[in-house]
């Protein structure tokens, strides 16, 4: 047993020195923590943010007036006003967002009870942003319209008072989530590129058959290359954590980081292990590449951090139970955000663990297979 480990240790501090003479990988992993998770939870905005906004008002009443400053930041730009003619070539241009046209004697015909129309134009390229704001548009108009006519903003009494209460993300804040969500996908992203890399170089450079020569076993080649970058991963999850999460983007952690570290050391194992079965599946560095990108997309997409898995057909559901990150994303989720304690993910743990072990057994039996294939 003595002996085992030895050589487990001394075979990963050798991984260790090849990853650190890899500037290439070295830029790559501390980018991956620190500038990536910033700039993928800033960059992608889910929120409506200083919309830019035109307002044709062929009224000019008091009303129109009125309506024109109802829209406010941070969730508007002042609107500013224009003909129909400059309009629709702002539009084109994309220097708006939204365009407001408001008709020819709207405050009078409103007094009157004709119900006018009010037009408003959507630049529907930005998908998320353009409907939101429509929705908020329509809620602020109508707000300021009831309370001119009425002195009251709310259109009526309804028989039940409803009351939202928004846990964990009070404000709504797209970052918080994205910033994880960022993190967790630079782990699996990472830990299987790193692990099958490591085993490809170790062919393709020619060492593999020096390791096989020597009294190694391929169990203590494989959880060598395994600890040596899953030490790399965690070292980068823990300084994403504290200093990019917590401290630049001060998301707000409800659990314990101990915990969640902890459900991160039992997936980088899962991880590691898909990354060496991928290892020995290639025969180069490119296909190993192909077959990453077919392994990383499924896994980052359809695992529950991008959209919810309620909301995939069941069937994508029943086959993403059998891949471990759609475990981690639940469990990291549930104790990041909601505090959950051990009691509520202690069976992610347990199914990371079985899937880990599973492909882990299978990359083995592979890789002696290759050794016993290269002996004769």
């Amino acid at each position: 047993m003595n002996r085992h480990c030895s050589n487990i240790w001394r075979l990963g501090i050798k991984e260790l020195r090849s990853l650190w003479a890899d500037r290439v990988l070295l830029v790559l992993i501390v980018w991956a923590f620190t500038g990536g998770i910033y700039s993928a939870a800033i960059g992608v905005s889910q929120e409506l943010h200083h919309a830019p906004v035109a307002i044709v008002d062929e009224d000019g009443s008091p009303l129109s007036v009125r309506l024109g400053k109802a829209l406010t930041p941070p969730y508007f730009n002042p609107p500013q006003p224009v003909t129909l003619n400059q309009m629709d070539a702002a539009l084109d241009q994309g220097k708006y967002s939204f365009a407001i046209v408001i008709p020819p004697h709207f405050q009078r015909d409103f007094q009157a009870g004709n119900r006018p129309a009010i037009q408003l134009n959507i630049d529907a390229t930005i998908m998320s942003q353009s409907f939101i704001g429509a929705s908020y548009i329509q809620q602020i108009f109508a707000a300021e319209l009831n309370e001119y006519l009425t002195g009251q903003r709310d259109s009526g009494t309804l028989p039940i008072k409803l009351i939202s209460r928004v846990r964990f993300n009070p404000n709504l804040t797209g970052y918080w989530f994205g910033g994880v969500m960022e993190l967790i996908n630079s782990i699996n992203m990472l830990t299987i590129i790193l692990v099958g890399a490591a085993f490809i170089r170790e062919r393709e450079h020619g060492t593999l058959e020096h390791l096989l020569v020597m009294p190694l076993t391929p169990f203590e080649i494989m959880m060598a290359k395994i600890w040596a970058n899953s030490l790399a991963v965690l070292m980068g999850t823990v300084v994403a954590l504290t200093i990019v999460i917590q401290g630049i983007l001060a998301v707000p952690i409800a659990g314990s980081l101990l915990l969640f570290i902890g459900g991160a050391v039992i997936y980088l194992f899962s991880a590691a292990s898909i990354g060496i079965f991928l290892g020995t599946l290639a025969r180069s560095m490119p296909q190993l590449g192909l077959l990453i990108i077919l392994t990383i997309v499924p896994l980052q997409l359809l695992s529950g951090g991008v959209t919810p898995r309620e909301s995939m057909p069941e069937l994508v559901q029943n086959i993403m139970l059998a891949a471990p990150t759609t475990y981690f994303v639940r469990l990291a989720q549930a104790i990041l955000y909601r505090g959950a304690g051990i009691d509520v993910v202690w069976q992610d743990f347990m199914a990371m663990i079985g899937i880990g072990a599973l492909f882990f057994l299978v990359a083995l039996a592979r890789f002696r297979k290759a050794v016993t294939r290269t002996q004769l």
